[in-house]
């Protein structure tokens, strides 16, 4: 082992031990997540959904799951209840924009204040 890829190393260990100093660019960072974040998980959690009662659907036209569950005719609910997931599929996409926008506005005085200051080296 050279001596830069020995001290890369040891630099590298040296940095987990040493105490972290929360500055302004931590700052930006976890103001960006906590705009961003609760969009993600609920288009996660609604496309997962979505998703589930589409599947829901198909398998009631495509299988035999109807006769286990007593439905006579299965075509016409299947049918029904898969285009209901995949309205709430097209739905989503909207939906997380619209809670990015409205959390993007709450935020945005601070995230471009900070920002303002980082970029001026202050």
């Amino acid at each position: 082992m050279n001596r830069n890829d020995q001290d890369y190393i040891v630099s590298k260990i040296r940095t987990a031990y040493t105490p972290k100093q929360k500055g302004d660019l931590d700052e930006l960072r976890r103001l960006d997540t906590r705009v961003r974040r609760p969009a993600q998980v609920f288009s996660y959690v609604f496309g997962s959904i979505s998703a589930i009662i589409m599947g829901a659907g198909m398998s009631l036209v495509m299988t035999d799951i109807a006769e286990t569950l007593g439905i006579a005719n299965a075509l016409p609910i299947g049918i029904a209840i898969g285009i209901v997931g995949m309205i709430l599929a097209i739905v989503n996409y909207p939906l997380h924009n619209a809670i990015l926008n409205s959390r993007k506005k709450k935020y945005a005085p601070a995230i471009l204040a900070l920002s303002d200051k980082l970029s001026r080296g202050e």
